[in-house]
């Protein structure tokens, strides 16, 4: 604290004595151990629920069922899942399609026209170049 306090003093600044604390410097103590109760445990091979939307019903185990049964339950789950998308009305697939296509057009007469650009300077400076 010495050198700090005749560093002040050259500098011209004000200095605080070891007597002084802030409180935002305050240490306080705290115990490496957790306080409240702990957490839930939870077995191998579970998982705990979402909490919210959810309309799922339990899996079907099919281990030991034959390929016809295990196709058909998978065409079930599918059709199933399908009915939960949410499909784009047919305005947005128009919109979301023009736009594509514009852009796809826009870029590729962009690069055309780099593309021709550079082999202009390139073939002009071959020939500049006596090559």
């Amino acid at each position: 604290m010495n050198r700090e306090n005749e560093v002040a003093k050259e500098f011209g600044k004000v200095t605080v004595s070891d007597d002084d604390v802030i409180e935002s410097e305050a240490v306080e103590e705290t115990s490496d151990v957790p306080s409240g109760a702990p957490p839930a445990k939870i077995s191998t091979g579970t998982r705990p629920s979402s909490g919210g939307g959810g309309d799922r019903r339990p899996r079907k185990t099919t281990a030991g069922a034959g390929l016809f049964a295990r196709i058909q339950q998978f065409l079930h789950d599918t059709r199933a899942e399908m009915r939960r998308v949410s499909w784009p009305g047919a305005t947005l697939v128009k919109n979301s399609t023009l736009i594509t296509l514009v852009a796809v057009v826009f870029f590729a007469l962009y690069l055309f026209a780099v593309d021709r650009v550079w082999a202009y300077l390139i073939d002009h400076l071959r020939g500049w170049l006596g090559g």
